[in-house]
Parts: C-alpha cells; sequence; structure tokens
C-alpha cells in the first residue's frame, strides 16, 4: 500500500513537473511577414489593434478560459492573470467597446484555424506546433 502511495505522489509530481516545464508560444500563418513584437501581440488580443505592421488584418483567436495554455499566456505575454482579461473583456462588451477574440477548445483546434486563415494569430504549447503555422518570436 505504500508504494503504491509513493509511485502515485511521483506521478502527480511528474505531472506538476511537465506543466511546469510547458511553454506556451505564439503562431501565425506561414505567409505572414509581419513584424511582431510582444507589445503588439498584447495589443491584438486587447482588441486595441485590428491590423499586423504589414496593414494586414490579424484575427486573434484565444483557447477557452480554463485551459492552462491560456493561463500562461495571459500571464506571460498580456502580463494579467486570466480574471483580469476576462474582466477587461466583460467591461469592453457591456460598454459596446469590444468584442474579445474567438474561443476555441485546445491546441489542435488554434493550429487548424491558423493555418487556414493567413489573417489569423493564436498560441498553443511549443510541444503542439507542427509545419502548417510559423513561431512569433517574442523577444
Amino acid at each position: 500500500m505504500k508504494v503504491l502511495h509513493f509511485i502515485a505522489k511521483g506521478a502527480v509530481l511528474l505531472i506538476l513537473s511537465w506543466q511546469a516545464i510547458a511553454e506556451t508560444v505564439v503562431i501565425v500563418h506561414p505567409s505572414n511577414s509581419a513584424q511582431i513584437d510582444a507589445k503588439q501581440v498584447q495589443r491584438i488580443f486587447l482588441g486595441k489593434e485590428k491590423k499586423f505592421s504589414d496593414g494586414a488584418e490579424s484575427i486573434p483567436v484565444n483557447q477557452i478560459a480554463d485551459s492552462s495554455v491560456r493561463s500562461d499566456f495571459d500571464t506571460t505575454v498580456l502580463g494579467r492573470s486570466s480574471s483580469q482579461v476576462s474582466a477587461y473583456w466583460s467591461k469592453l462588451v457591456f460598454t459596446g467597446k469590444g468584442v474579445p477574440p474567438k474561443e476555441v477548445t485546445n491546441d489542435a483546434e488554434v493550429l487548424a484555424l491558423v493555418a487556414k486563415n493567413p489573417s489569423a494569430i493564436g498560441y498553443v504549447d511549443a510541444a503542439s506546433v507542427d509545419s502548417s503555422v510559423k513561431v512569433v518570436p517574442l523577444d
């Protein structure tokens, strides 16, 4: 019985460690040649900017609110907690000043949308990236 408890504890620690290592990356369509930095990504996902630096339309794609990738993106890229981002959008919607980005349920859906739409911008776990999209370095 103690061995099973030890194994279960180890499995939980392993899962928590893996989640801590996971990295969220911003992605665009491979044909997108706009210069994109972290500030522009923030502005796009907060509805303050509707175009990429080259003048092309930008369509942000969010993951659902309870997603760990979304939480990481909100914190590291937007500089706000997910609840702060939600409150921000609630205020804009209530006052008629904005519509939040489309939400999808997982990395696969973000990849599919971004891969088929040159205007889309989204984020996924780095481990999910494939050749159908381009990663945006946010240095």
